[in-house]
């Protein structure tokens, strides 16, 4: 079944005011152009669900998309604070709840395993049980001892960037893998943003990096360079000097104000962004080719 549509529409299609989004991606292949799609098309009341928020969500809070906030891990990556979304929840603004990485990702294993919640055992995060209700405790049946339990997390939709995906949603990842698979398989809808939409039989060829498969996709869109700054395994570096750079940009409302009209506004899509960025910016973040020995699966 082909789902190839552009991203423009996917987001008018499945996208709604109220909804629950989780951006996937961990480190890399984090779907900066469907949330910049997002504030061009102002969608309002969402709560932001994601492990490690980064720039992605500082911009959509400052864009007002956002009433709430679901988070294991809040900060710019080796730079220091959100500072949008930070300065939103202290002024009681945003809504939010935070949870332990592993938490979080048991929420997401719960919501796509079709269970109601996940048990852990219990860790060194006593003061998030405190502020978060969401964290109980039950006994185990089997041992009578005590651990901690959290909700399913089952997102209205999730936005999973990948390096190649076919017309049908089948997709391989590579790299570090984050919790991809289990926002996808968690949320009601899954679109899916890539940097090449290839043939079914280049997924074929490599099935264990197919994290994703098509049928719980919804749509897929040919999206190159969509991780910008975040960067894609194999296909171009992280920008860290943009993470520097937003640091300073988002202490002012005037300067927020300023890159929200300039870089996403008032670009068509992701093709005119990546152009505006130039190409001192294009050699900076090109990563040379180092390939993977290859497999022999055998004999069909």
């Amino acid at each position: 079944m082909r789902k190839l549509i552009p991203l423009a529409e996917a987001i008018s299609n499945y996208v709604q005011d109220g909804d629950t989004v989780y951006a996937s991606g961990f480190t890399h292949l984090i779907p900066f152009a469907a949330g910049h799609e997002i504030i061009r098309q102002g969608r309002k009341n969402l709560t932001l669900a994601r492990a490690t928020p980064d720039l992605i969500y500082d911009q959509m809070v400052a864009a007002g998309c956002a009433k709430k906030v679901i988070f294991s891990y809040m900060g710019n990556p080796g730079v220091g604070s959100l500072r949008i979304v930070r300065s939103e929840v202290e002024a009681g603004n945003l809504e939010w709840e935070e949870y332990s990485h592993f938490a979080m990702i048991s929420r997401l294993q719960a919501g796509a395993s079709g269970l109601p919640f996940m048990p852990m055992n219990r860790t060194a995060a006593i003061d998030l049980e405190e502020v978060n209700p969401n964290y109980r405790r039950v006994t185990d049946p089997y041992s009578n001892r005590e651990v901690v339990v959290v909700p399913a997390l089952n997102p209205d939709l999730a936005i999973v960037h990948v390096q190649r995906a076919d017309t049908s949603g089948n997709a391989h990842i590579w790299g570090i893998i984050g919790e991809q698979k289990e926002a996808a398989f968690a949320a009601n809808k899954v679109i899916l943003t890539a940097e090449e939409i290839v043939s079914e039989d280049v997924i074929r060829s490599d099935p264990n990096r197919t994290l994703i498969p098509g049928f719980i996709v919804s749509a897929v869109c040919h999206v190159p360079y969509a991780s910008h700054p975040s960067y894609t395994q194999g296909y171009y570096d992280r920008d860290n000097t943009f993470y520097l750079e937003w640091d300073k940009i988002s202490r002012s409302s005037d300067t927020i104000r300023d890159y929200l009209n300039e870089w996403v506004f008032n670009v068509r899509d992701r093709t005119e962004y990546w152009e505006k960025l130039g190409s001192e910016v294009h050699e900076r973040l090109r990563v040379g080719e180092r390939l993977s020995t290859s497999v022999n699966y055998g004999k069909y």
